[in-house]
């Protein structure tokens, strides 16, 4: 097996187990010790996971942000449930800006109900899931492609941005402490930022996983945005936080 393909194999298998051992990776791909330690090396290099003792892992930590195909299947519901929810923000003839997020991507399903708007976005997801579609005008942000968080980044995606104005922004973060946000990558708190600064409201989908987290970059205070939708009621020491930051929460459970 070609080492290439045997790096997208243990990709592959990271997406559905979360974490391997390095013994288990070199009895499944048939390779030595030695073997799984260089392309676990090559991998982390490149940003699509974590060396741990004993082996690799994809989930994410302060410093680490999961590969995009992992974080669609975590939460799956919730973030159904938030989109839904959010799109009740939009009105006809609006533009509106969906970050890279999967949760905030999430809204892109639901926007046939609202057209015309005009959608901006860096997330391949939503550029494929609009594109050609009838009554969207979709505003596709140019720069780097980043096979992990499977958008668009850098230079040419932060001028855009700076050209360009929204009515409506909905941005996802990795990490909630105490009432404010992070990230683990300052090039994805960049774009965040500018899009935050070109839409006249702003709002925050993150499901509950993420509260009571740390990462490594600062992105805003959560009184920045307009209201922040969760889908399960903070503890209360985090409820207490947010309030005394000034925080809009909106809990959209599961209902009776």
């Amino acid at each position: 097996m070609k080492s290439d393909t045997r790096r997208q194999g243990i990709m592959d298998f990271l997406m559905d187990a979360g974490a391997a051992s390095v013994d288990d990776l070199a009895l499944r791909f048939g390779i030595s010790k030695m073997t799984v330690h260089r392309d676990l090396d090559e991998l982390e290099e490149s940003g699509f996971l974590r060396k741990v003792r004993g082996g690799a892992s994809i989930q994410p930590s302060s410093l680490f942000e999961s590969d995009f195909r992992y974080r669609q299947k975590q939460a799956t519901e919730e973030k159904q449930r938030l989109a839904a929810a959010a799109v009740a923000m939009i009105e006809p003839g609006q533009t509106v800006i969906i970050d890279d997020g999967s949760t905030a991507g999430g809204i892109a399903r639901h926007l046939a109900d609202l057209r015309p708007l005009t959608v901006i976005s860096n997330n391949l997801a939503v550029i494929q899931e609009l594109a050609g579609a009838g009554g969207i005008n979709l505003i596709a942000l140019g720069g780097q492609y980043s096979k992990k968080f499977h958008g668009f980044f850098g230079l040419l995606a932060e001028a855009s941005l700076k050209s360009l104005r929204a009515d409506v922004a909905f941005l996802s973060s990795s990490a909630i402490h105490g009432a404010s946000a992070f990230h683990q990558d300052q090039e994805v708190v960049q774009s965040k930022r500018l899009m935050m600064a070109a839409a006249t409201r702003k709002y925050l989908l993150v499901d509950h996983g993420k509260f009571d987290r740390t990462a490594l970059h600062f992105l805003t205070d959560l009184s920045a945005f307009d209201a922040v939708f969760t889908g399960r009621e903070p503890g209360s020491g985090m409820r207490e936080a947010l309030a005394a930051g000034g925080v809009s929460l909106t809990v959209i459970d599961k209902g009776p």
